[in-house]
């Protein structure tokens, strides 16, 4: 076993989710990572689309009894100790698979051994994967402080504009991928306690500028640290887009994508981490009516990569998307 010390930490990270091609959902979620020896330890498991178990929108109880499991303090839930640290962000099941460790006490030292995935009791070890062993004050300590807190904060949005049919369905895609969403007119009024609970704002078009500038107003009022979007075109799936990239707040350099920029007939990608990368293009057609179109599906090394823009994309005003398993990003079509 190693006697070499790794480092333990815990940064927010978040499961992209979003409105996907065809009409499907992929859920949104929050949650906490963890960080050995400065690197995320999902980024290690192949873009591995997970979760950890220190999710946001656990209630209080549930949380605090995940970290009670990592700090030892109750029983292993799987065979010779094993302890789940990722699993499906949709039903989070065991049939779905999940990645396992056995966590024990070596000394005052915690280590983290045997890294396995696992859909039943029997694991596949991943052998490229640990040992790490942590000094125990510090690894408590990190874990610890998270029971004077109750679960992270969950994200929520607020629209601002009239109930109006488009913000209607904005507001219905949101909360079917996990995005608390709350269409207001009234939001400069609003309770500071009650402004605070936003993660952003977007506003629809209807919303002119003096209201736009009360309302910003009153989050700064607040010590809010909302993030302000403008509905660029009425098209639910990029506005989704747009809102997941602002409720990013993940370390920028532990994200897989580092920028994206569409020019001059193709869109050009920063990539930090081998990652499967969706880019989708959106545009309203010249009767208003909103087109997507697919550009690419696959995965790419890190670097920079030049990928060709349908030819439709470029002749009017349109928007390209770049998903991973965890970062949105959102562009403009330049000219």
């Amino acid at each position: 076993m190693t006697s070499e010390y790794a480092t333990f930490g815990l940064a927010p990270a978040m499961r992209a989710g979003g409105v996907l091609s065809k009409g499907a959902y992929q859920i949104h979620r929050d949650f906490l990572d963890f960080i050995v020896d400065g690197r995320p330890l999902l980024s290690r498991l192949a873009d591995l689309d997970a979760v950890s178990p220190l999710a946001a929108d656990l209630g209080p109880t549930i949380f605090t009894a995940q970290v009670r499991g990592l700090l030892l303090e109750t029983e292993a839930p799987l065979p010779a100790g094993r302890r789940v640290l990722y699993g499906c962000p949709e039903c989070v099941g065991l049939e779905c698979g999940v990645v396992t460790a056995v966590i024990e006490r070596d000394g005052p030292d915690v280590v983290w051994r045997d890294f396995a995935w696992q859909t039943d009791d029997t694991p596949d070890i991943y052998p490229d994967l640990g040992p790490y062993r942590f000094h125990g004050g510090q690894y408590r300590a990190e874990l610890e402080r998270l029971l004077a807190l109750e679960a992270p904060a969950g994200r929520r949005v607020l629209l601002v504009g009239q109930r109006a049919a488009f913000l209607a369905k904005l507001a219905a895609a949101l909360r079917t991928i996990g995005i608390g969403a709350e269409i207001s007119r009234d939001a400069a009024a609003a309770h500071a306690d009650e402004l605070r609970g936003y993660g952003v704002v977007a506003f629809g078009r209807t919303v002119g500028p003096e209201e736009r500038a009360a309302v910003r107003d009153a989050f700064a009022a607040a010590g809010s640290d909302a993030v302000f979007v403008a509905e660029s075109a009425p098209i639910v799936p990029l506005l989704v887009a747009r809102i997941e990239q602002a409720l990013d707040r993940s370390p920028q350099e532990q994200r897989r994508l580092a920028g994206l920029r569409a020019e001059g007939g193709e869109a050009v990608l920063e990539v930090v981490a081998r990652c499967r990368v969706r880019l989708v293009a959106h545009r309203l057609d010249r009767f208003g009516r909103p087109r997507t179109h697919d550009l690419f599906d696959g995965r790419l090394e890190p670097g920079v990569h030049r990928i060709p823009l349908d030819a439709r994309v470029v002749r009017g005003d349109a928007f390209v998307v770049a998903r991973t398993s965890s970062t949105v990003l959102v562009a403009p079509v330049g000219r």
